[in-house]
């Protein structure tokens, strides 16, 4: 039986499988990032696709330590519209 990859959730915390989390990048010029694709290269950080992880996440400010840089306004907007239309 194949083992199905987990990654832990920066808002809630939770181990879940990979293809179910969106997964944030930021690149070696520092640049932050959605990954859609799960492929882009450089540091991941991952994220269940709901609303309440985002807020949680955004709240206890932990995309900016997980990166160790703050995390620009549009970076959160662009999840917030990315969450909202794959909800739909």
């Amino acid at each position: 039986m194949k083992k199905i990859p987990e990654r832990t959730c920066i808002g809630c915390n939770e181990a879940k499988p990979k293809k179910d989390l969106l997964r944030i990048v930021k690149d070696k010029d520092n640049k932050i990032s959605v990954d859609l694709t799960g492929k882009m290269n450089g540091r991941g950080a991952y994220i269940c696709n709901n609303i309440e992880c985002l807020e949680k996440a955004i709240k206890s400010n932990r995309l900016s330590r997980t990166f160790e840089q703050d995390i620009d306004k549009e970076i959160y907007e662009e999840l917030r519209d990315v969450i909202v239309n794959q909800s739909k």
